[in-house]
This record gives structure tokens, C-alpha cells and sequence, in this order.
């Protein structure tokens, strides 16, 4: 967290706040991420990853071209597309989230350690759609007033969740759209039942992301029976064939 709050601080002393301001207020209307991923009778929908390498896992797939590869997922039947763009752990960029919304027309999210209004600007500026908010990285006064930054810029945040109590933050901020992540961002251990936990507590009405743990089409059909209305899929996807997985995803969510 502290090392992408250091790379945005010297993103800004290059780009000023008023330039990125500019260039968000002047971007494309975002698109809706709520309709996109809203729950769906007999289907699960898929938020698929370009992520190149992860803390846990290393370095995954080298993806020099992260717009050809959202492509196959938006064809492939993908809701929506997830962009790391955190640069040390990750090996993203703005620049990937940059060619994957000119390449695709579904929701693009922004998937970074974000905790400056600076970095939700860079996201609009960009065409990002869906902004990720971790609540375990955030205080209760941060938390509500980036949330409420990326509506007012036409968006909408991704709350990412590990407990009840950082669902009941999440709740209590207005979240539409609320991730559990199966994944410790400690220790990084899995634990697989943590969404069919917490999914009851999620509202009717709120679209509930299963993050993490989701390899084949097993884990989807147990999150989708667990209440999962989408599944976000990193891993699987750039190590193996997106467009199979996706279809076998997709079936088994049904």
C-alpha cells in the first residue's frame, strides 16, 4: 500500500492534480458497472483479470498486450474487465488500463491500491469505469470520501471486503457493488468458505463479487451456489485458455 501511495505521489510531482482533474472531467461519461455486473437468474457473470504477476504467486504471464488480451475475454463473454495497474507487486500501469478501455466496451476496473482522490482521477482520466477500494487499507473518513469522489465522477467502487466487519463498513458507506476476497493481503493463505460466510449478510440489491480461490469451473459453480452473482478471475485466465475457461465458467455458473 505504502509503495503505491509513493508511486502516485511521483506520478503527481510529473502531472499535476489540476492536469489529471482536467483530463477526468473531460473524458468519455463512464459506463454503467452497476447493470453491467447486477445479478442475473441461472447465470454468473465474470470479471476477468490482466495481471501479469501477484505477491503470492510471482510473475504469472508476461502480456505485452494487455488490449488483445481483453479483447479475447470481452468476446469470450467476460462482464467486465479487471486492470492491475499497480506497478511494483503487479507490473501494471496506468498505460494498460489506458489501451484496455480503448479496446473493449464493457466496464473496465481499475485494480490498485488506491487511497489518494489523485489516484481516482488518474482512473477516470484513464477510462476506468469501476474503481477497487480495499477497506482493510482504509480508515472510515478515507473510505466514505473516495467512494464518494468516484461517484461523483460518474463511477463506481468495487469495496473489497475480508470480514463482517469490513462488510458492515462497506455496507454503511452505500456499497453497490461489494468484493470478498478469499485471500489474506497478510499472510496471503486462502480461505475458501469465507464468501458462502459473508454473502448472506450482503443485501438484495448489492452485486457480490467472489474474489480469489477461483480456478475451474468448480470453485465458480460453488461460489455461484454460495450466492456469488459474479466471480473475478485473474490467475486461471492469463496461465491458461481464456476463451474455454470462460465458456466452462459461464456453464457452470448457470
Amino acid at each position: 500500500m505504502a509503495g503505491a501511495a509513493e508511486d502516485a505521489a511521483a506520478r503527481r510531482s510529473r502531472r499535476p492534480l489540476e492536469d489529471v482533474q482536467a483530463a477526468a472531467l473531460a473524458a468519455p461519461p463512464a459506463l454503467d458497472a452497476v447493470a453491467a455486473l447486477a445479478a442475473e437468474p441461472g447465470r454468473v457473470k465474470v470479471l476477468a483479470e490482466v495481471k501479469r504477476a501477484s505477491p503470492s504467486r510471482g510473475v504469472m504471464a508476461d502480456i505485452p498486450d494487455p488490449a488483445a488480451l481483453a479483447s479475447r475475454y470481452a468476446r469470450a463473454g467476460a462482464a467486465a474487465i479487471s486492470v492491475l495497474t499497480e506497478e511494483r507487486r503487479f507490473r501494471g500501469s496506468l498505460a494498460d488500463l489506458e489501451a484496455v478501455r480503448a479496446a473493449v466496451d464493457v466496464p473496465v476496473l481499475r485494480k490498485d491500491f488506491v487511497s489518494t482522490g489523485y489516484q481516482v482521477l488518474e482512473a477516470r482520466a484513464a477510462g476506468a469505469d469501476l474503481v477497487l477500494l480495499i477497506v482493510a487499507a482504509l480508515g472510515d473518513e478515507a473510505l466514505a470520501s473516495l467512494a464518494r469522489l468516484i461517484g461523483d465522477l460518474g463511477m463506481t467502487p468495487l469495496v473489497e471486503t475480508h470480514d463482517e466487519r469490513e462488510l458492515d463498513r462497506a455496507l454503511e458507506i452505500g456499497a453497490r457493488i461489494v468484493g470478498v476476497n478469499a485471500r489474506d493481503l497478510d499472510t496471503f493463505e486462502l480461505d475458501r468458505d469465507l464468501f458462502g460466510r459473508l454473502a448472506p449478510r450482503i443485501p438484495d440489491g448489492v452485486v457480490r463479487v467472489a474474489e480469489s480461490a477461483v480456478r475451474t469451473a468448480d470453485d465458480v459453480a460453488a461460489y455461484r451456489a454460495a450466492g456469488a452473482d459474479v466471480v473475478l478471475v485473474g490467475e486461471a485466465l492469463v496461465t491458461g485458455d481464456p476463451e474455454s475457461l470462460l465458456a466452462s465458467f459461464t456453464k457452470a455458473g448457470a
